[in-house]
């Protein structure tokens, strides 16, 4: 059923352009679908929400000033607006009018889908730097596209035969991006290797001549996304992904005090103990003063090492026995896989005498394939956490599986058409990255509103649904309205970036009724608990809003 922005914030303006974030045009009219069933005039509502003129939501037809005029020339009346949605647009009017936020831009859109009503929209045609809030657009498109029931494969194949125990060539592990390979989804990183690694020596593989080697480049072009922030590349939600992925990128490198002051500190690493190398630098140092709270481990810091990708430094001071763990990405994936996967064939008594070798192989010869759990599954380690590599895996397999090319700029592309098909606006969103990182990233309240409808219509809508975070319950907005009835109810996805703040998502109203509404927000001054306060306190609104008949 077509939506009809028949409540939304709108004025109409005789003889001006409409566009948003202006007064619409008496005369004109801006449309999302094909057909209008019927005609509701919009109120006008003097207020910030007022200066709206395109409210949008997924599927639903939008009419402004046109709608109001023949109206009035048919000699309809407006229709009343319920008190619940007047007290509901003054409380967001006030929010966002408030002086804190005189330089700040909010984008806000709610919908009722199945009445086919805008409820709030206030900037809902503008681009906003999304920041995670993208994640909705990876993980719907990667449903509709893939669908639930997607594996990731990986093969494993020699260059030559297995002959007497010993593997004579290559072993070759052709990847496909299973994200699945870590201690989030595995609960140990190293398990699936280890079942790679058993499964050979099952089939009587004692010994490999040649070296353990990359397959094919399922994902050509930059591990990283475009455009991110080079100082963020050390951290574990920075990290780059490529066909071979190992524990989301990053290690865990323990760091141990010596028992004296002077004495050597100890490391170790995990998931995998070899991968990477470690230089330590730092020194074991007198422990604090009894009753302070000084903890002389936060002088610890990690750092690649520039002079090899493979080796990190671990400087600082760390007080006698204590201990810390820092995290650092792995600069080059696939070697990161590969060496844990040395060590798990190690482990199982596997000699392999070239060691690991970047150059990519060829395997005549398939030993065995290891398969993925379902997309079903990883969908919610993508979202609940806001998980950014996932994304970015997902972005390269759409292009790969859809496009025939495992690039970021191939995924963009399969997930443009797709929004397109769904009816956003060409110029309602710009795709750079998987996971909202990038801050080349842009979309419209619109356009997420589009992607919530669509995933509402789907067959899938439960699985999308039931992946994203709970309010006061998991995910990233696991300690936000708690106590409140949005608790439990709200289910709605995050985005964090400097000056970004989003919450989109489902809120089910006190009378049953599902609601859509996205909040973006951009460049403000104020305490970030400010721009959250305005979001969450809107979906608390929504939570206990009673409709009724409208």
């Amino acid at each position: 059923m077509p939506l009809l922005a028949s409540s939304s914030s709108v004025a109409a303006t005789s003889g001006s352009a409409a566009t948003s974030g202006s007064a619409a045009t008496s005369g004109s009219a801006a449309t999302f679908g094909s057909s209008v069933p019927s005609v509701r005039a919009p109120r006008r509502h003097a207020s910030p929400l007022s200066r709206v003129v395109r409210a949008a939501a997924a599927g639903l037809v939008l009419l402004v000033a046109s709608a109001c005029g023949a109206a009035r020339a048919a000699g309809v009346p407006s229709p009343r607006l319920a008190p619940a949605v007047v007290e509901l647009r003054r409380t967001v009017d006030s929010m966002v009018a408030a002086p804190q936020f005189r330089s700040a831009q909010f984008g806000i859109l709610v919908v009722d889908p199945v009445a086919g009503d805008t409820l709030v929209s206030h900037n809902a045609g503008r681009l906003f730097i999304p920041a995670s809030n993208q994640k909705l657009l990876t993980g719907a498109v990667a449903l509709q596209l893939l669908g639930e029931d997607y594996r990731y494969q990986t093969t494993v194949g020699a260059s030559g035969p297995v002959v007497d125990g010993e593997l004579r060539g290559n072993l070759v592990i052709h990847g496909t991006g299973d994200p699945t390979v870590s201690d989030e989804m595995a609960g140990d990183a190293m398990a699936p290797l280890r079942a790679m690694a058993d499964s050979l020596a099952a089939r009587g593989v004692r010994r490999v001549t040649g070296s353990l080697v990359p397959g094919a480049d399922a994902f050509p072009g930059a591990n990283l996304g475009f455009g991110w922030s080079w100082d963020d590349l050390d951290f574990a939600y920075s990290a780059g992904v490529d066909e071979l992925y190992f524990n989301e990128g990053f290690a865990r490198v323990i760091v141990r005090g010596g028992a004296t002051a002077g004495d050597r500190v100890s490391v170790r690493t995990a998931p995998a103990r070899s991968v990477p190398r470690v230089q330590v630098w730092a020194r074991t140092t007198e422990p604090a003063p009894v009753g302070t709270q000084a903890r002389r481990a936060r002088t610890l810091t990690i750092r690649q090492d520039s002079s090899d990708a493979a080796t990190v430094i671990v400087d600082g001071h760390i007080a006698a026995g204590d201990s810390a763990v820092l995290t650092i990405t792995h600069r080059d994936p696939a070697r990161a896989y590969l060496l844990a996967m040395l060590e798990a064939l190690e482990e199982r008594g596997i000699a392999v005498e070239g060691g690991v070798s970047p150059w990519r192989g060829t395997s005549p010869y398939v030993l065995f394939s290891m398969v993925s759990p379902p997309l079903a599954e990883i969908l919610p380690a993508f979202e609940k956490p806001s998980q950014n590599q996932i994304g970015e895996l997902l972005l390269r397999t759409l292009g790969r599986a859809r496009a025939g090319v495992g690039s970021a700029d191939s995924g963009a592309r399969v997930v443009r058409d797709q929004l397109l098909a769904w009816g956003a606006r060409p110029d309602g969103f710009v795709v750079r990255d998987g996971s909202g990182l990038s801050r080349h990233n842009v979309v419209t309240p619109e356009t997420i509103i589009r992607v919530l409808d669509a995933m509402r219509r789907a067959p899938t809508f439960e699985r999308f649904r039931e992946a994203l975070p709970v309010a006061g319950v998991d995910g990233t907005i696991a300690n936000r309205m708690k106590g409140t009835p949005a608790q439990g109810n709200v289910r709605a996805k995050t985005g964090t970036l400097d000056m970004v703040r989003s919450l989109s998502g489902y809120v089910t109203t006190a009378d049953g009724r599902l609601l859509l509404f996205s909040v973006l927000a951009n460049n403000w001054t104020v305490n970030v608990r400010e721009v959250e306060r305005v979001q969450d306190t809107l979906a608390v609104r929504l939570a206990t809003l009673r409709l009724g008949g409208r």
